[in-house]
């Protein structure tokens, strides 16, 4: 009987040509259609991603894929080691990442099987580490448009190709969780203009910017959250069953983009540092530029 497979130790250099990271969210815990599949577990300087990475080739093109969660949903959105899970996307040299979620919609006109490709964050934790910053660097990113225009128009443009009814923009508020919002959290978002509600993907787009990738989110409405008329008689079943058709639409929109995802990076998504380090460079520290030496290297070479 042939031996198991240890899984690999991501470095730098071991990517094979990945430049194309996908998060999985609720609902989405493999990318089915990946050959040449290994698995990749590396510690990074902020911790151990979700999971191990799961790099492999789709649509003739290397991807890595990590379930945000953990295979099994074994993390609530606070657990979720954020920076490592970004990190290890850069030490495999991603430069674009598609982040899939599942939603509730705060508008009659979101419903359920529906995607929205957000342009847009509110952010609304307090309790997370949304920067790879401090400790002697300083950085400040642009944030004002905090999705990569190219990617996101990809996404909506595969949406429409799948049949997927899509929604090319709106807002998504991120809150901390893990417990849903009362009626009266969602009728304040409601009254501010919010589109979704989710509980990761704001603290994301916030780091793939600081680690200069390419970033738009997917996300997957299943529900309207709790202020609806009608949401009492929506029955888990039929959550679950959302769950499961919104995750096939999903896995097929994102082999329909890669698939159109051009070599060339058309934004200015990669030099998102480039005017955003404001310590002295005489003045910051060895450990911190070994580090951020993924994101940073570059810069102090």
């Amino acid at each position: 009987m042939a031996k198991a497979r240890r899984p690999g130790r991501a470095k730098p250099g071991d990517s094979r040509n990945v430049s194309i990271g996908i998060i999985g969210g609720t609902g989405l815990y493999a990318m089915p259609g990946l050959t040449e599949r290994r698995e990749l577990r590396t510690r990074t300087p902020f911790g151990w991603p979700s999971d191990a990475l799961i790099v492999g080739t789709l649509e003739g093109k290397r991807v890595a894929f990590l379930a945000r969660h953990g295979r099994g949903h074994r993390l609530l959105p606070g657990e979720i080691n954020f920076r490592a899970n970004i990190y290890a996307m850069k030490l495999l040299g991603v430069e674009r990442l598609i982040s899939v979620s599942a939603v509730g919609s705060l508008k009659e006109e979101l419903r359920p099987l529906d995607f929205l490709v957000p342009d847009q964050f509110f952010d609304r934790t307090t309790h997370r580490v949304s920067t790879f910053f401090g400790q002697g660097l300083v950085a400040h990113v642009s944030f004002d448009k905090p999705t990569c225009p190219v990617l996101s128009s990809a996404l909506g443009d595969a949406c429409e190709t799948t049949g997927v009814r899509v929604h090319r923009r709106g807002t998504y508020v991120c809150m901390e969780g893990p417990q849903f919002s009362t009626l009266a959290e969602a009728q304040f978002h409601q009254q501010l203009g919010f589109d979704v509600i989710g509980m990761t993907n704001a603290t994301e787009a916030k780091l793939a910017r600081e680690a200069e990738l390419c970033y738009a989110a997917l996300a997957m409405i299943t529900d309207y959250d709790c202020w609806h008329p009608g949401h009492e008689s929506v029955s888990g079943a039929q959550i679950l069953d959302y769950l499961k058709r919104n995750a096939e639409h999903a896995q097929e929109v994102i082999r329909r983009a890669v698939q159109a995802i051009s070599p060339e990076r058309r934004c200015k998504c990669g030099s998102a540092l480039e005017h955003a380090l404001i310590t002295d460079a005489k003045m910051v520290p060895a450990a911190a530029k070994r580090r951020l030496a993924a994101l940073v290297g570059k810069y102090f070479s």
